[in-house]
C-alpha cells in the first residue's frame, strides 16, 4: 500500500500505534508493517516528518536515549494525543458507515 492511500489517516494510525507504549521510529515502522501483515510497509521520509507534525502538534512526546551506543529518539502518546486518537477514532466510523453506504453492497440503505 502506497503512502499516498494514506492520505488524511497516517497521523491517527501512528497514534493508535503509540497507544500501546512508548516506541522508537523504527519500531514504529515494524508495528505498522506488522499490524497491517505487511501491507503498510512505509518509508522513514514519510513516518518521520509525520511524528515530528504529531510532536509539534502535541499529540507525541519524544526523548533521546542511547543503546548499544546509537542514538536514538523514542516517541510516546501524550493525553491530547489519546484525546486526538479517539476523535480520529469516531471520525472513522463515520466515515466508514457513509462510504460503505455507496462501496458495500450488502449495507442496507439508509431511511429517507
Amino acid at each position: 500500500m502506497k503512502a499516498q492511500a494514506l492520505h488524511g489517516h497516517l497521523d491517527a494510525l501512528l497514534l493508535a500505534v503509540l497507544e500501546q507504549g512508548a516506541l522508537h521510529g523504527y519500531a514504529i515502522i515494524e508495528a505498522l508493517r506488522a499490524r497491517s501483515d505487511g501491507n503498510l510497509d512505509l518509508p522513514t521520509g514519510t513516518i518521520y516528518p509525520a511524528l515530528r507534525r504529531l510532536e509539534r502538534a502535541g499529540y507525541v512526546a519524544s526523548t533521546w536515549s542511547t543503546v548499544s551506543g546509537r542514538e536514538r529518539r523514542t516517541y510516546q502518546l501524550t493525553d491530547s494525543g489519546r484525546q486526538a486518537l479517539a476523535g480520529e477514532r469516531a471520525g472513522w466510523r463515520e466515515f466508514q458507515q457513509t462510504v460503505g453506504r455507496f462501496l458495500d453492497p450488502g449495507s442496507p440503505p439508509t431511511p429517507a
